[in-house]
């Protein structure tokens, strides 16, 4: 099939979007000191090349205490501007259009997943309430002064990538890291004005997504992951029925996102019973702003599989699933996360009705900007 709903044009903002086809932020470690490469610069530039309309990046360090590790790439210094700007126009030479997700990890370090954390000992882990999930501490709970210094470090992130010639940023707001934090009951434990009821968990999200707005232009994409989903709770969820969701995205659309991406596991599985809409689904209905679907596109399993075990049988099926729920406008994009890595040209091989040729996703491909 050749899916001409994935294929037609998109306005964010005031950005002109080619397709509906995204590349999904992926975490690949590959930037020794943070600063983007001619590699890193080739990896973007060949799923440009190959029909993705919006690229988003893997997540950006906004500050050091932040930073998932030192080969995570990030956006402050002066240094990190300027190698930022040439990958940008590899990109935009193809038209298609490129954010940059900004992370913060907060109460979180790789050694939680059994990876290696390659920060210096004296970073200090900054959160809500000094937990990584329940039970877990780690690192020390955010004064008042650290969370307005973060919000300005996000600000300064946003107003460098527009410098650099971004077409919008995207708040990593997902998967249990800082903005979701806040968000989640389990790790915001404050009792001031950020913490408390789930308003006033939002108070830090909506007071970094203004400052964002402010430091940048009115047609700047501010995007926004969400997820029920965390690293160290794969079945956290931040809402139980279509009320809570709501009053977690109504006052996040007012507050200046333009596009709010869905992170799930597995796309096509509904978000609430009794109704089979998924959580992209809601979130636009919520929202009223245009969102992104995402989760195991094309792959023949799911993302972060709980035995560990990855297959690469390439799932077909999921197109037809793709192109119902864009012409039903469930959904206004999908991004596509490692079957991308095998497929730098899987829009163009989707576009031409090849899906028969797509190559299956191994997991050595993680080890090179291939």
């Amino acid at each position: 099939m050749n899916c001409p709903s994935l294929f037609a044009p998109l306005t964010v903002a005031s950005r002109v979007l080619p397709n509906r086809v995204c590349m999904a932020p992926m975490t690949r470690e590959m930037t020794p000191g943070g600063l983007p490469t001619a590699a890193m610069a080739d990896y973007y530039a060949r799923r440009a090349a190959g029909g993705t309309g919006l690229i988003i990046t893997e997540g950006v360090a906004i500050n050091l205490a932040g930073s998932f590790g030192s080969a995570v790439p990030r956006l402050y210094g002066a240094d990190a501007l300027h190698a930022w700007a040439p990958l940008v126009a590899r990109v935009h030479a193809h038209s298609s259009a490129i954010i940059a997700q900004l992370w913060h990890v907060g109460a979180f370090n790789p050694a939680l997943i059994a990876m290696q954390d390659s920060l210096p000992d004296v970073v200090e882990r900054l959160s809500p309430s000094g937990l990584a999930a329940p039970d877990k501490p780690l690192g020390r709970a955010m004064t008042e002064d650290d969370i307005a210094a973060t919000i300005a470090d996000f600000a300064c992130a946003a107003a460098a990538a527009q410098t650099a010639g971004f077409d919008g940023i995207e708040i990593h707001g997902a998967h249990g890291y800082l903005i979701d934090q806040f968000l989640w009951p389990e790790t915001n434990r404050r009792s001031d004005r950020y913490g408390g009821d789930p308003a006033r968990r939002l108070t830090f999200a909506v007071e970094l997504i203004r400052a964002i707005r402010e430091a940048t232009s009115a047609d700047f994409i501010i995007a926004m992951r969400l997820s029920h989903w965390k690293q160290l709770g794969y079945h956290a969820r931040l809402a139980a029925s279509p009320e809570e969701l709501a009053a977690i995205v109504e006052p996040l659309a007012r507050a200046g996102v333009d596009l709010f991406h869905c992170s799930t596991r597995r796309f096509w599985e509904r978000e609430f019973d009794g109704d089979p809409r998924n959580l992209a689904a809601w979130v636009k209905i919520l929202s009223g702003k245009p969102v992104i679907t995402v989760g195991s596109v094309t792959l023949g399993t799911d993302f972060k599989v709980p035995t560990g075990k990855i297959r690469a049988e390439v799932a077909l099926e999921h197109l037809a699933l793709l192109e119902a729920g864009l012409a039903r406008g469930d959904w206004d994009l999908v991004a596509i996360g490692r079957a991308l890595i095998a497929n730098p040209d899987w829009a163009e091989l989707i576009r031409a009705g090849c899906a028969q040729d797509l190559k299956k996703f191994e997991k050595a491909m993680l080890e090179t900007l291939a």
